[in-house]
């Protein structure tokens, strides 16, 4: 009986060397690869503590998020003269051109700034050396109460669709019905909480996180897919932010609009891999089945890509808010083929291969 077991034992010792054998470089170092991303992540992590601990916040906001006044002049002007002539007179401002698309013929210029509406319009008159008036110029301005109420939205928004879309990933991949009852439940209660205005908003977003940790708790727990795909989707965001806040770029709140569009882009290509590797009738093997993946994954996010290019080329010389939006989304978008790609193509590898180990020593 001892000798039975022991010869079985040989022969299934013998079958593992021969499988790492045949082996190919993928095979061997998928896992290995692992290292790329989470060597990024944890720089990228470094540099937003950096950063917060430098600006108390996560990233620079423009005058729509922090209040201030935006002056639009109708003339062309000499921008770099016009920044040094006002160096010290206004706080915090930004100055850009505006042009023509086809001529790229300068047309006018923004000016944004903290500073009151009065005071901005006075020492910019001075500087110009003539009066602004409905004909030349408009001016808006935005109270700083009113901007940090839109602000604490748009990061509602954010907040709710990642949660919302971790609940949808645990929809398709999670086993447990019960469980699924109950976390749709609790995705649900901040937005009901919310709009009966129970609770404020602040307490509102910390509701959020403390859900989001409980729901990530039952997707570890009942479906490690889940909580890969979820993985991959929040270091994409993250990287972006970090890229977006090192290129000095002031957040509007187009750019958390980007971000809302970058939660669903994120996932798209992260849950086809997903599932085109969890089907047991699907023909091939794990690779075979993660290149087609690949095939159609590449597909439509350099599709996605191309297009976004474009339209940047075509409207970063008039429209600053489609300017943010799709530079934000480039970036997202690079970012996902590199965590897709690596980290969640060699931890769903992973999981599937150690799955099938499992069930062949039954």
């Amino acid at each position: 009986m001892l000798t039975k077991r022991y010869l079985i034992k040989m022969e299934e010792s013998k079958q593992n060397q021969e499988y790492k054998q045949k082996r190919n470089w993928y095979d061997k170092h998928y896992l290995h690869l692992l290292l790329i991303p989470v060597v990024v992540l944890l720089l990228s992590i470094f540099f937003m503590f950096n950063f917060y601990q430098t600006h108390d916040d996560l990233f620079l906001k423009d005058v729509s998020l922090t209040g201030g006044t935006t002056i639009t002049i109708y003339d062309p002007l000499d921008i770099v003269q016009l920044q040094n002539d006002l160096s010290g007179k206004l706080d915090d401002f930004q100055i850009r051109s505006v042009s023509n698309t086809l001529t790229k013929e300068q047309l006018g210029v923004v000016i944004t700034t903290k500073t009151e509406i009065e005071k901005s319009k006075s020492e910019i008159e001075i500087v110009l050396g003539y009066p602004l008036t409905e004909e030349n110029s408009s001016i808006e301005f935005t109270g700083p109460s009113l901007s940090d109420s839109f602000y604490q939205q748009l990061i509602f928004s954010v907040l709710m669709a990642f949660l919302f879309m971790g609940f949808v990933v645990f929809l398709i991949f999670g086993t447990n019905r019960k469980i699924k009852f109950w976390t749709g439940l609790l995705t649900f209660l901040p937005a009901v909480v919310f709009f009966t205005g129970a609770l404020n908003l602040n307490t509102v977003l910390i509701l959020i996180l403390f859900i989001f940790i409980i729901n990530f708790y039952f997707f570890y727990k009942h479906s490690i897919p889940s909580v890969i795909v979820i993985i991959a989707a929040f270091a994409n965001i993250f990287m972006t932010l970090a890229v977006v806040n090192s290129l000095g770029l002031r957040m509007s709140s187009a750019g958390i609009v980007a971000l809302l569009m970058l939660i669903g882009y994120s996932v798209d290509t992260d849950i086809m891999l997903t599932n085109r590797l969890l089907r047991r009738g699907e023909e091939g093997g794990v690779n075979e089945r993660l290149v087609q993946a690949l095939k159609t994954g590449l597909t439509m996010t350099l599709t996605s890509l191309s297009t976004i290019i474009v339209a940047l080329l075509i409207v970063r010389s008039f429209s600053d808010v489609l300017t943010q939006i799709f530079t934000i989304l480039i970036i997202g978008l690079f970012f996902d083929m590199f965590n897709t790609w690596l980290t969640n193509a060699s931890l769903i590898k992973w999981y599937v291969e150690s799955k099938n180990f499992k069930e062949t020593q039954k």
